[in-house]
């Protein structure tokens, strides 16, 4: 990949990521993911959820914080939102404008939510995205499973297109920063 990519790591905190499907293999792959980039010099943005007093991922609270096991290092910027998506009222466009970025490769949680949310509005703001199809998790909901929630939205993201931007679908073991 170009010098123009980011990986962008969205929502992998402990009250989400503890419990989601594939947690060890979604690790896994992320720690892959962050390996790649960092001895390649790419940028790595973690985004994290800061939810209200009460909620799962209240700010603050042992939840809330980002699993230790893809902990970011003290250089990688950690964006913070409140809504899905994680353009919207947040610094993550600016960060990514900052070091020229025009690629995202996302990963993390939860499939349906924040990861579909924001990589759909990637793709309004101009950013072509790779989003990694074993990288990112669910939970089983009343009509699907997490197993199944996942595979219709690499399906349905894969190919994903505005005027000038796409999302594309690939495995970790694809990924070449």
């Amino acid at each position: 990949m170009a010098t123009d990519t980011a990986l962008v790591i969205i929502d992998v905190q402990k009250n989400l990521i503890d419990e989601a499907y594939q947690r060890d293999e979604i690790l896994a792959h992320i720690n892959t993911l962050l390996a790649k980039a960092r001895v390649t010099g790419t940028p790595v943005i973690y985004v994290q959820h800061d939810g209200p007093k009460g909620h799962g991922l209240e700010v603050g609270t042992d939840g809330w914080q980002i699993s230790s096991i893809i902990a970011p290092q003290e250089s990688e910027p950690i964006v913070h939102k409140r809504a899905s998506d994680a353009f919207y009222e947040t610094s993550l466009q600016q960060e990514l404008h900052e070091r020229h970025i025009r690629h995202l490769v996302v990963a993390g949680g939860q499939t349906e939510y924040c990861v579909d949310t924001t990589v759909r509005r990637a793709t309004t703001c101009s950013y072509d995205v790779t989003l990694v199809g074993d990288a990112h998790t669910t939970f089983d909901c009343d009509t699907l499973t997490a197993a199944q929630i996942i595979a219709f939205y690499n399906e349905t993201l894969n190919g994903f297109k505005t005027d000038t931007s796409a999302i594309i679908v690939k495995p970790t073991q694809e990924i070449v920063f």
